[in-house]
């Protein structure tokens, strides 16, 4: 090995080492400063001095807080199930029939999955009262579903065009209705791509606040970055940090076990298509 190559190889793992430590240390200082209490809050230490659990006991015996987190995996997970539900009707139809206009219709959908949530948000707040669904789980659901259906949309029909045509042709000899095909042929073979869509979903629900604040008002139905914004301290004028950093770990930590569960589906399911064979 020459002294380039030695050098090119320190020079990689220091990037990967900067990199992890970028990615990471934000997190491991919430901890940090979730185990902290009082005067301690505001020392800069990078090691933990004195544990201290105080600030998970006073978010999970919070008056609202459990309710919140309820809320927020009721409407997280219902966004994923009907998103899912009508973005694969929807992939096949894109991906399988042809029809006038399908290239214009997908450059729609992909161009609608940019538009900033400010640009939409009084739109959606007048449909939302027009439904009579304001300061309901169902005002997120509509709305979360709007945002995240462009996108699974678009990732499943990338994966289903990928699917060899000579399954669907066997299916449609056999009798299969589409229904059928969609439902017993393709919804086995779309499982990674299904599983990468839905939890960016599931995040995207999870993490949003600017819908979630807009469409509630009482507390009861917060969602839990809501509810985090608002934690209030023992005065207008104390803001609860290792409360809010507690907080924050609480509703971090299932989503970062998901994705290291599902890491092999999400990284087959983003590639999907990215190769033609």
């Amino acid at each position: 090995m020459t002294a380039t190559d030695i050098i090119k190889k320190v020079a990689f793992y220091f990037a990967v080492l900067l990199i992890v430590v970028v990615a990471v240390f934000p997190f491991y200082y919430a901890i940090l400063t979730s185990l902290e209490t009082g005067t301690a809050l505001f020392r800069v230490n990078y090691l933990p001095e004195v544990i201290d659990f105080a600030n998970y006991v006073s978010v999970l015996t919070a008056r609202n807080f459990p309710r919140s987190v309820l809320n927020s995996v009721f409407i997280a997970s219902v966004t994923v199930l009907g998103a899912l539900f009508l973005a694969v009707t929807a992939s096949y139809a894109l991906a399988r029939v042809r029809f006038r206009g399908r290239a214009l219709l997908l450059m729609t959908i992909l161009a609608v999955s940019m538009f900033p949530q400010i640009a939409v948000l009084a739109g959606l707040f007048e449909l939302v009262r027009f439904l009579g669904i304001f300061n309901t789980p169902w005002a997120m659901i509509l709305s979360y579903t709007i945002f995240t259906l462009p996108f699974t949309v678009w990732v499943l029909t990338t994966f289903m065009r990928d699917l060899p045509l000579e399954i669907e042709e066997a299916a449609i000899v056999d009798g299969a209705t589409p229904w059928v095909i969609i439902t017993q042929v393709f919804l086995p073979l779309l499982w990674p791509a299904l599983v990468t869509t839905g939890l960016l979903a599931f995040i995207a629900a999870w993490n949003e606040f600017l819908f979630a604040l807009t469409f509630t008002a009482s507390e009861t139905q917060r969602t839990v970055p809501v509810a985090i914004a608002l934690l209030s301290g023992a005065s207008q004028f104390e803001t609860p940090w290792g409360t809010i950093m507690a907080a924050s770990v609480l509703v971090t930590v299932p989503l970062v076990l998901l994705v290291l569960i599902f890491q092999r589906k999400i990284v087959s399911g983003l590639t999907a298509g990215g190769v033609k064979g």
